[in-house]
């Protein structure tokens, strides 16, 4: 685990047990982070109440963690901008230049990696 704990958005949370997002919500949590996931349905995951929009996220983030693709992170790119957090974990298959580009262009961080395996080998 790692020394400092980070607020962690999860941008496409899933409460589908099957889903990587599901999976890195609840690995997340065991390892001690505070967690904001975000489901346009507003359902509960992990017994963690979910945010419909980036738009309602009002304290500063140190992850974004993304389970969304390309089509659907282009147009959450303003309020990625707005949210700036420190950096932008694009998980396997939520590549998107544009969207990378723009955050580079403001400071963000980019990682390319899966935050199931950064948090298995102390990497997160």
């Amino acid at each position: 685990m790692s020394e400092k704990n980070h607020t962690v958005v999860v941008l496409g949370a899933s409460p589908k047990p099957e889903r990587y997002s599901n999976q890195a919500v609840a690995m997340l949590q065991e390892y001690g982070h505070e967690l904001i996931p975000v489901n346009p349905s507003g359902v509960s995951i992990h017994a963690l109440s979910t945010v419909k929009s980036l738009n309602e996220i009002k304290t500063s983030v140190e992850t974004l963690t993304m389970y969304v693709g390309a089509k659907i992170s282009s147009g959450q790119k303003d309020a990625i901008l707005q949210l700036n957090p420190e950096r932008v974990i694009f998980n396997p298959g939520t590549e998107n230049l544009e969207l990378e580009m723009a955050l580079k262009s403001h400071g963000i961080e980019i990682i390319h990696a899966c935050t199931l395996v950064m948090l298995r080998t102390g990497q997160f």
